[in-house]
């Protein structure tokens, strides 16, 4: 479960949040809004990447200011730009990286690296230079190294934006398959059609929170209207 609590981030002397209370435990949670809308903010609360300037955010109750560490361990975060959660120069070599600190025997994190690639369709690419691959991969291996860890929740902000259609399906269909709870800011609206619970942001707040068609209709009202959301 995630609580947050009376939440307002600055970015300077730019409020992007402001007094956001929301708890979120559904299984699949969808987070729409416009470019500058605060959604991306909202989304890096969750694991600590950034900690409000006021307020508080909570995960299993721990505080993600006081506990990024441990928070990080069962919050798992995939950004929209893959190469930026790149780092080791081959597909093996990145997933084993995101193990240096479980305590794994070599034969253990080799175990879990050959597994979690050939889950992902990537088993035949441990060798190949990770910038190698194509946009769809290195998605796909963006996620690989992430849930390779274990995490119990998985934040992903816009993991669809670069990919083409068929890419773009693909890692749709592998995070709705994750036993794992998901939140994911998405553009892509079809994504979340059925989803319980999607979060509607504009302006710093969260305006509308309901089931997909209730919310994605708000969405579009505000979009339609001219309005910034």
């Amino acid at each position: 479960m995630i609580q947050i609590q009376g939440v307002s981030h600055r970015y300077g002397d730019r409020e992007v949040l402001s007094g956001v209370d929301l708890s979120l435990g559904e299984d699949r949670i969808g987070v729409v809004g416009a470019n500058g809308s605060g959604k991306s903010t909202l989304a890096r609360l969750l694991n600590g990447l950034v900690v409000p300037t006021t307020g508080r955010v909570l995960v299993d109750g721990m505080d993600t200011a006081r506990d990024g560490a441990g928070v990080r361990r069962k919050v798992g975060f995939v950004f929209s730009d893959p190469d930026a959660q790149i780092v080791m120069p081959t597909v093996a070599e990145d997933v084993a990286f995101s193990l240096r600190r479980h305590g794994l025997g070599k034969a253990e994190v080799a175990d879990r690296v050959g597994g979690i690639l050939a889950r992902f369709g990537l088993g035949g690419h441990l060798d190949h230079p990770a910038h190698l691959l194509s946009s769809g991969q290195k998605q796909l291996l963006a996620l690989a190294s992430v849930l390779v860890t274990e995490p119990e929740i998985l934040v992903c902000d816009e993991p669809t934006t670069l990919l083409d259609l068929r890419n773009s399906r693909q890692v749709a269909d592998l995070l709705e398959g994750l036993t794992q709870q998901v939140i994911m800011v998405t553009h892509d609206l079809d994504l979340l059609a059925g989803w319980a619970r999607v979060l509607v942001v504009n302006e710093g707040q969260v305006v509308q929170d309901g089931p997909a068609e209730q919310s994605i209709g708000r969405y579009k009202a505000l979009m339609g209207a001219g309005r910034p959301c």
